[in-house]
């Protein structure tokens, strides 16, 4: 294989790439939504800089993704925490856990999406709409939400969804050193919002050591809502990197940041 044939790659092994070119566009996604008030320390503790944490709120979701091109048919569920950047509302997507092996591998290597193998699942159970995740044989999540109980206006299911979205991208090079330390955001602009409800809702989070999802306690919930939609993924752009400013190599600890260690 000659250097044109190794750059037009989409990932290795190149026999039979982990997942193809994009664009990814996703038909009939569905979304699960709590979002809940959680302990404000907490919160902090897992806020990269230079976002900035202000009213504790952290949005539980699982997604359903019959229809994903390139992907295939899978689920996924997580914790995004409500930000703010430069003084604008955002998202930050603290974790991710999904039952498909090329959507991990994409959103790892090719974007910065957070993401572990899980077993989540979204369903409706008859009046109810229940969202739960497993990791290995262990539940760490059951959500439940009334079913379709009151109607949500298109803004209100684009403001859940389309707002920008911070992620941390962490590689090591062949030394352990980080290689790439990234704040990265990208933001929903294709989107068709095809219903959206609220309901009454409830969520359990249970401690697991390796899905630490209860790290972030539910101390009350604030709304939930039920989302369908089409939409297109969009590409990540680098919004701070933590290795252009100087830094102590023995340490990986920002210059800046000595007088406050000491």
């Amino acid at each position: 294989m000659d250097i044109g044939g190794i750059l037009r790659t989409s990932a290795t092994p190149v026999s039979g790439p982990a997942y193809p070119h994009g664009p990814y566009r996703f038909l009939s996604r569905e979304y699960l939504n709590i979002t809940y008030r959680t302990d404000p320390d907490a919160m902090r503790a897992v806020v990269p800089e230079p976002l900035e944490v202000g009213e504790p709120l952290v949005r539980f979701e699982v997604i359903r993704m019959p229809d994903s091109s390139g992907l295939g048919n899978y689920t996924e569920s997580g914790q995004v925490l409500r930000v703010r950047h430069q003084g604008e509302p955002a998202d930050y997507i603290h974790c991710m856990y999904l039952d498909n092996g090329p959507a991990i591998s994409l959103g790892r290597e090719a974007s910065a999406y957070p993401k572990k193998l899980g077993k989540p699942r979204l369903y409706t159970d008859s009046d109810t709409l229940v969202g739960t995740l497993d990791y290995g044989s262990l539940r760490v999540a059951t959500a439940t939400m009334g079913f379709k109980h009151t109607e949500l206006s298109e803004r209100e299911a684009r403001a859940e969804i389309a707002a920008p979205t911070y992620m941390l991208k962490v590689l090591p090079g062949y030394d352990g050193a980080p290689r790439i330390c990234e704040l990265v955001c990208s933001r929903i602009t294709d989107l068709t919002v095809r219903g959206a409800w609220t309901g009454p809702a409830r969520l359990q989070l249970f401690e697991h050591a390796l899905a630490p999802l209860a790290d972030l306690p539910v101390l009350d919930i604030v709304k939930a809502t039920h989302v369908l939609t089409d939409l297109t993924l969009p590409r990540a752009e680098i919004a701070h990197d933590y290795l252009a400013q100087p830094h102590d190599s023995r340490t990986n600890t920002p210059l800046s940041s000595r007088k406050e260690l000491k």
